[in-house]
C-alpha cells in the first residue's frame, strides 16, 4: 500500500517504518516527517511478505532491531531501494527495557528514534551474506569440537568413578590411547560412545579441511595474520570472516571493543568504578582471541612482545592478575592483528623491545 508522501525536510526523513521483528509474525509502524503516525499492522516474517509490502512502499528509512532474521531482511529491504538501521538494542535500552511494552509499542518506538536522530539506535554493521556462510563452517566445527570434549570428560570421570585413571592424550588420539584401559564392567556403557567420539573426531578432520581450502583460496588475508604466534587458521579467518571488511574502523585500537575486550564505563562525578569487560561483539570471536592469549602466556608460548606485555601485569599481582593478563592480551593481540591486516605488514614480535633498545 502506498502512503501520502509528505515533503521531507532537512531534518526528518519522508517515511520511517520502525518493524519490530519476530519469528513468525512481524510489527510494522510508519511514521511521516511531521511526527504523525501513518499506519501500524503485521506481516509474516517471510521473504515474500517483506517484499510485497515493501516493493510496494516508497523509499523509506526502516529500523530494526538486531537478531536471528535481520540480516536477511536487511539485505532484502536494501535491495528494495530502503535506507535500513539495524538498531543495537543491549546499548539502546541499557541492562533494562521498558516497563511497559509490546511489539506495536516496539515498533513505533523504533520508528520515532529513528525519525530523530539514528545514533540514538547505536546501529550495527552486517557482514556480507558469503562471510556469514563461510562463518557458520567454523561454529559447525565449534560445536562438534564441543560434544566430542563433553563425550571425552564423560568417559574419564565415569572411568575415574570406578578407581581407574585414562592416560592423557589430545583428542584426535584419545579413542586409541584408552580403548585397552576401559575397565571391562565398563565397556558395555562407553563403547558406543567411543565410537560416537571417533566419528566425531572424523567430522572435525573434514571441517579442518574445508577451513584450510577457504583460507587458501578466497581468505589469503587470514594466511597473513598467522604469522603471530598462538594465532592457527581457525582464529585467523574467524577474525577475518567477523569483521569482514577491515575498513569499517577508524582506528585498529577500536577493534577490542568490537569484540567485547575492552572495560566496561558507569563513571558518576568522582566515582571512577573498575568493572568487568563489555563482552560486547561475538563471543566465538572473543573465545578465540582469549585462547590464543592464553597460549602466547603459557609455557610453549614463544618470547615476544605480547608476552613480556602480558607477564608484565601478572607481576603487579592483584586479585585475577592472571585473568587481566590474558584479557589485555587478547585485546592487543585483536589490535595487532587488524593492523596487520589493513598495512599487509610482516609481523615483528620484537618491534618494541627493538625500538627500545635503539
Amino acid at each position: 500500500m502506498s502512503h501520502p508522501r509528505s515533503k521531507s525536510t532537512a531534518a526528518f526523513p519522508a517515511l520511517t517504518i520502525g518493524l519490530d521483528v519476530g519469528d513468525r509474525t512481524s510489527y510494522l509502524c510508519v511514521i511521516d516527517a511531521d511526527g504523525q503516525r501513518v499506519e501500524q499492522q503485521s506481516l509474516a516474517t517471510t521473504a515474500d511478505a517483506l517484499r510485497k509490502y515493501f516493493s510496494r512502499c516508497g523509499p523509506a528509512r526502516v529500523v530494526l532491531e538486531v537478531g536471528t532474521h535481520s540480516p536477511w531482511m536487511s539485505r532484502l529491504l536494501r535491495s528494495l531501494g530502503h535506507e535500513v538501521i539495524v538498531a543495537n538494542p543491549s546499548a539502546m535500552y541499557g541492562s533494562k527495557r521498558r516497563r511497559k511494552r509490546n511489539d506495536q509499542s516496539d515498533a513505533e518506538y523504533l520508528a520515532r528514534q529513528g525519525r530523530a536522530d539514528v545514533a540514538l539506535l547505536h546501529p550495527i554493521q552486517h557482514r556480507r551474506e558469503d562471510a556469514q556462510v563461510h562463518l557458520e563452517v567454523l561454529r559447525a566445527r565449534d560445536q562438534f569440537v564441543g560434544m566430542r570434549t563433553k563425550l571425552i570428560n564423560h568417559v574419564r570421570m565415569t572411568v575415574k568413578s570406578v578407581g581407574h585413571r585414562l592416560p592423557k592424550c589430545s583428542a584426535e588420539v584419545f579413542v586409541r590411547r584408552v580403548m585397552s584401559e576401559i575397565p571391562e564392567a565398563l565397556r558395555p556403557a562407553l563403547a558406543p560412545m567411543l565410537v560416537t567420539i571417533t566419528s566425531l573426531t572424523a567430522t572435525v578432520a573434514q571441517y579442518d579441511a574445508q577451513i584450510a581450502t577457504l583460507t587458501t583460496t578466497q581468505y589469503p588475508e587470514a594466511q597473513h595474520l598467522q604469522q603471530v604466534a598462538g594465532v592457527g587458521p581457525i582464529t585467523s579467518l574467524a577474525v577475518v570472516l567477523l569483521i569482514d571488511d577491515p575498513q569499517r574502523f577508524t582506528s585498529s585500537r577500536d577493534v577490542g571493543a568490537y569484540f567485547g575486550l575492552v572495560p566496561k564505563l558507569d563513571e558518576s562525578s568522582d566515582q571512577q568504578p573498575q568493572l568487568g569487560i563489555t563482552k560486547a561483539g561475538d563471543e566465538f570471536g572473543r573465545r578465540l582471541l582469549v585462547s590464543a592469549a592464553h597460549y602466547i602466556l603459557g609455557r610453549f608460548g614463544p618470547d615476544c612482545d605480547l608476552r613480556r606485555f602480558g607477564l608484565a601485569l601478572m607481576v603487579r599481582g592483584g586479585k585475577n592478575a592472571k585473568k587481566r593478563a590474558v584479557v589485555a592480551v587478547a585485546r592487543k593481540l585483536a589490535v595487532l592483528l587488524h593492523h596487520l591486516w589493513i598495512t599487509n605488514a610482516t609481523y615483528d614480535p620484537n618491534r618494541l623491545q627493538s625500538r627500545r633498545a635503539a
